[in-house]
């Protein structure tokens, strides 16, 4: 019955065994429920059967069972009573599941979030003119005058004047030297900073010039001017004064006067009118650093044009420029596109507060031009195109060994062969092996017995008291110094013999090598036509090899026509020139005699390394008082080149060497990043409108060209992703940051045409890595933690600075010492007047030498607490007096309580008293002093009432009407 009931209900049965499942069914076939069969009711427990068919799954899903065979199936079952069944292994996936996980997983369209930095926005500091209040108090304070070359006061222009530019007036000026003059006078505080907020007392200034290396001044001191003089100069508060070696400064002969000459003994030939151009469009960065603390202030942007003379002797112009310190807030991971189910999209904002104001002069005084210097007429023009090699026909003569290149002299003074060529000198200095060598003979073996013997008399007469030297003595030092010279002969015969070859066939190539050199700039490609010949009577394949990776050739038509355009050079173009066998050298073929001009391109994306800012906050100690020229950058070292062409028969035809000088180049923004150690930044610079770049080329509208970047570290990502007409162009960087407190330094450069030929914009980004601490507070309490400090080889004198001094507190606050090797716990305060998440800034400085010790970055993550009241209040807008208003509060303890009261936004709230103290149950009455608004709106103040642990026990919110 059981086996009837079996068969009736479902004709299979499964079993599971050991982790493997038994498929059970009547005389090996499998019947599946259909449409008209009825789903498996149960499990049925199977007996196995030895003679059960070996088929697949596969097998018994392709071939589902006939009428027939489910006939004869029943009539074995009820004739034999035997379950066959099969077994399917459930510790692996099926094939069908295998098949479907190694395909790939469909991508969703959406686009990853970066904060989009405006390029740009960051160098646009407002600035405006002095005013004549202001003017009046620069003048009495002693600020040196600026002459003109003859002695005379120089003109001064306004910065609001328009500027006509006349390239054509500029370059036929006679006075072509241009004497640049920087000249900081003072740095302000502006009005609308918070009282308490503490100001540096020293500051220094970090910026680039043009292609000069980049200049970081001296420490400056602050100067506050008089009470008395402060109401009628406007924003003027603090003057710039030099400091000197012992610390103190002399506020007799204040600011600081930086001077660049810019003359044709500086500019390469025809790099005049890029000059002009710089000055025309280009802004110069400055940035402001506290001297004391390493941390950065803010930065400033002033115009160039002004400095265009225009004809005139001489000109400058006085700018007061805003400070801005940009705050880029912390990233926040987010998702665009239809990806509703994945988080909503934060947006990101930055930051940016006016710091303080900086007065600065810019001045322009025109030389006569000196005489050249024949050195300088006989480099090469760095922007010649064609470079042949009709020069390099003649053999001068000259040294076999002779270092150094080609002497155009047939007569060559004798020397030592010793002190011109080092590996021989080496050998000859290497002691001779005893019995080995061309030199070793019967004599002089039984030279070297007799000179032991006569030793061994020598030390017996010492003994007996004898004359210690005697004449056989000499002798035998005679014949070994002859023996010594024996030898060193056989070695420089030897040594000449073996290098005369090599030394032939160097001089020889002499006569097909050309000598060239180039002045190449970061990023900007430099292109130059090779004037190729084949001086015999017969063709050949020439083989073209390169050994630096930084030159090319130009293998495209349509490139090489590109920069022939560019240069206006007019030399023939030829379509598929060099013939390609994958890795091998690129061949050209020459007919006899045949001259062909071989394009070449030298493009450099790699810079060496930058000295940071913050290491040369202190020249004083260098400098003094003498503080005339910024300082300069090590030369970046001197590249070469070499081409080498070569026959059919593997000879060479022709050898270009290439001596590249590195020239500094123009940094149009630089980028200041904060980010914790060992991390990724990925940040997104937005480009502005592209008709504002300088140097874009024109193009009509909705037709913009494409955008192509390029970073000097090959370590950092960097790519301009391609979107359409008429949106917002984005850079996208992904840089690994190292450890703190290193600086990483790198540029990226934009270009506006496919052949990235010469760069539209560069710039600078400087990474600071930072050690991260997060910190998760409540506005308005305060919040404890320790980092520990290790000491470095000697002991410092030491002392931390924090970006926010008004909301983080540290012990020791003042100056300590940091023993060597030592592990030391500085105890920090968090006290955030304001909710949200942010960044704080903690420097640890050595105070005597100015060294950044160690930094860190307080990643604040702050919630706003509990209000408890809520009142409302008005207040008139402009100079009124403000407001006093009284609020109670009642201790709900049973016994005396100390309370502190803060507020977050100080600018508009102060307290009769910040601290009070009140019985248990009693009320206490708080004053309140709202100062008057700028401008009419709402703002809502908290007041925070704390304990004498600064734990915030209850919190007030007053919302103010200015009207």
């Amino acid at each position: 019955m059981a086996g009837e009931a079996v068969g009736r209900d479902s004709d299979c049965c499964v079993g599971v065994r050991g982790g493997r499942a038994c498929l059970s069914r009547e005389s090996g076939f499998l019947r599946g429920p259909g449409p008209s069969a009825p789903a498996p009711q149960g499990l049925t427990a199977t007996q196995d059967s030895p003679r059960g068919p070996g088929l697949s799954l596969s097998q018994l899903a392709a071939s589902p069972p006939s009428p027939a065979q489910r006939h004869s199936a029943t009539e074995d079952f009820s004739l034999e009573g035997r379950i066959s069944h099969l077994e399917a292994n459930l510790s692996r996936t099926p094939a069908v599941l295998e098949a479907s996980v190694a395909e790939h997983l469909q991508e969703l369209p959406f686009t990853p979030l970066h904060a989009p930095i405006v390029a740009g926005t960051q160098s646009r500091s407002s600035g405006g003119q002095l005013s004549r209040a202001t003017m009046a108090v620069l003048q009495s304070s002693g600020f040196p005058e600026i002459l003109d070359a003859c002695k005379q006061p120089v003109e001064t222009v306004s910065p609001a004047q328009p500027i006509q530019f006349n390239p054509q007036k500029e370059e036929s000026d006679h006075l072509q030297s241009n004497e640049v003059v920087l000249h900081f006078l003072a740095f302000s505080r502006v009005a609308q900073d918070y009282r308490g907020t503490p100001w540096p007392k020293t500051v220094y200034f970090t910026f680039q010039f043009y292609r000069f290396p980049p200049a970081t001044t001296p420490r400056l001191q602050l100067v506050q001017l008089d009470r008395a003089a402060q109401p009628g100069c406007g924003s003027l508060s603090h003057l710039l004064a030099p400091i000197s070696k012992d610390g103190s400064f002399d506020a007799g002969s204040p600011g600081l006067q930086l001077r660049y000459t810019v003359g044709p003994e500086f500019l390469k030939p025809g790099e005049q009118r890029w000059f002009l151009r710089y000055l025309s469009a280009q802004t110069l960065q400055i940035d402001v650093w506290d001297g004391d603390s390493l941390l950065l202030v803010g930065s400033a942007a002033v115009p160039m044009k002004h400095l265009l003379r225009q004809g005139r002797p001489a000109v400058q112009v006085a700018h007061e420029l805003e400070v801005v310190a940009t705050e880029y807030e912390q990233d926040t991971t987010a998702l665009s596109g239809a990806m509703s189910g994945f988080g909503s999209v934060k947006p990101i904002g930055v930051d940016m507060v006016v710091k303080g104001r900086l007065h600065l002069t810019l001045a322009n005084v025109g030389h006569a031009c000196e005489q050249r210097t024949t050195e300088s007429c006989s480099l090469p023009p760095p922007r010649s195109r064609v470079i042949s090699n009709d020069g390099a026909g003649r053999f001068p003569g000259g040294s076999l060994l002779t270092r150094g290149g080609l002497r155009w002299r047939n007569v060559v003074q004798a020397q030592r062969l010793a002190d011109v060529d080092s590996e021989l000198a080496a050998m000859l200095l290497t002691p001779a092996p005893g019995g080995r060598g061309p030199w070793s003979s019967g004599h002089e073996v039984d030279a070297v017995r007799r000179r032991k013997l006569e030793r061994m008399r020598s030390v017996r007469l010492q003994e007996s008291g004898a004359e210690p030297v005697s004449r056989r003595t000499a002798v035998l030092a005679q014949q070994s110094v002859r023996m010594q010279h024996s030898r060193d002969l056989q070695v420089i015969d030897a040594y000449r013999e073996r290098t005369k070859a090599e030394s032939i066939a160097n001089v020889l190539s002499l006569a097909i090598t050309t000598q060239h050199t180039l002045y190449a700039t970061l990023g900007t490609a430099e292109f130059f036509e090779f004037a190729l010949k084949n001086p015999h009577n017969t063709q050949h394949t020439v083989s073209i090899e390169i050994d630096n990776p930084e030159l090319s050739l130009i293998l495209d038509s349509q490139e090489w026509r590109h920069f022939k355009d560019a240069a206006s050079l007019h030399t023939p173009l030829e379509e598929d020139m060099f013939h390609l066998r994958g890795d091998l050298a690129p061949q050209l073929y020459l007919r006899p005699r045949e001259t062909t001009h071989v394009p070449f391109k030298y493009q450099s994306f790699s810079m060496g390394p930058l000295e940071p800012a913050q290491a040369f906050a202190d020249l004083s100690t260098e400098k003094g008082r003498e503080a005339g020229a910024p300082r300069k950058s090590s030369a970046v070292p001197t590249k070469h080149a070499k081409v080498l062409f070569r026959a059919s028969g593997g000879k060479p035809l022709a050898v270009l060497c290439l001596t590249v000088e590195p020239q500094p180049h123009v940094v149009d923004q630089v980028f200041r990043f904060y980010h914790p150690e060992l991390t990724f930044l990925k940040k997104a610079i937005r480009l502005p409108p592209w008709h504002m770049l300088p140097g874009a080329p024109l193009g009509r509208p909705g037709e913009e060209p494409a955008v192509h970047v390029r970073c000097s570290d090959p370590n950092v990502i960097c790519e301009a992703q391609s979107v359409g007409p008429g949106e917002p162009r984005d850079v996208f960087l992904k840089v690994a940051s190292g450890r703190s407190p290193e600086i990483k330094d790198f540029f990226v450069i934009v270009y506006a045409d496919r052949w990235l030929a010469e760069p539209v914009q560069t710039w600078q980004v400087c990474l600071h890595s930072l050690q991260r601490v997060d910190v998760s507070c409540i506005a308005g309490q305060m919040t404890r933690l320790s980092l520990v400090l290790r000491g470095t080889q000697t002991v410092r004198k030491v002392r931390a600075f924090a970006s926010h001094p008004q909301e983080l507190k540290t012990d020791p606050a003042g100056d300590f010492l940091l023993p060597p090797h030592g592990v030391q716990d500085l105890h920090v305060g968090v006290q955030p007047r304001r909710a949200g998440s942010r960044f704080v800034h903690l420097n640890l400085v050595d105070v005597d030498f100015h060294q950044l010790v160690a930094c860190w970055l307080l990643c604040l993550s702050c919630r706003q607490p509990l209000i408890s009241k809520a009142f409302e209040i008005t207040v008139a807008v402009g100079e009124g007096k403000g407001a006093n208003k009284r609020v109670t509060y009642t201790n709900p303890y049973p016994t005396w309580k100390a309370y502190r009261l803060h507020s977050d936004r100080p600018d508009l709230l102060q307290f009769r008293e910040d601290t009070f103290q009140v019985g248990g149950g009693e009320t206490y009455t708080i004053g309140l002093r709202f100062l008057p608004g700028g401008r009419p709106g709402q703002e809502e103040v908290l007041i925070y009432v704390n304990d004498h642990e600064d734990k915030n026990e209850e919190t007030f919110c007053v919302k103010i009407t200015y009207q």
